[in-house]
């Protein structure tokens, strides 16, 4: 364990943050997502709600403030419900720790698919929130004085 990381960051978890660049992005998955399929760097956060997830990680790196969008979620698909709790909780938790507006957008699900073959790695988690799947670009993180 270490200081000052939260405890829901495995190891694991840490060193792909650490090595993800500027840009590069990290798919945050529902237990549902096909993540094995679409890419080959795949984690696993079993029984680890993405909310929870993005409070640690936010404490951690910079969201990309070139974009006019760093988080990107699921569309609904037409003649779904969307549940409008799931976007509010994982604002609520990013906002813990920046301070920044937070700038999301929806994309559908297929182009979904395609942008995360493209993400640097996909975190599987035990979220069971439908459409709860959402990708971060990490941005600079600014020099102290």
């Amino acid at each position: 364990m270490l200081k000052g990381i939260h405890p829901a960051i495995s190891p694991t978890l840490l060193k792909v943050l650490a090595e993800m660049g500027h840009g590069d992005e990290l798919v945050l998955a529902d237990a549902h997502f096909p993540g094995h399929q679409l890419h080959h760097q795949v984690l696993r956060a079993d029984g680890v709600d993405i909310a929870t997830l993005l409070e640690g990680i936010s404490q951690l790196i910079e969201l990309d403030q070139y974009v006019d969008t760093p988080l990107i979620m699921m569309q609904v698909v037409e003649g779904d419900t969307l549940d409008p709790s799931v976007e509010r909780r994982y604002v609520s938790a990013i906002q813990q720790n920046i301070t920044e507006k937070l700038n999301l957008t929806r994309i559908d699900r297929f182009s979904f698919y395609e942008r995360a073959k493209q993400a640097f790695a996909v975190v599987i988690t035990g979220e069971t929130a439908k459409y709860g799947n959402i990708i971060i670009k990490k941005g600079v993180t600014p020099v102290k004085d």
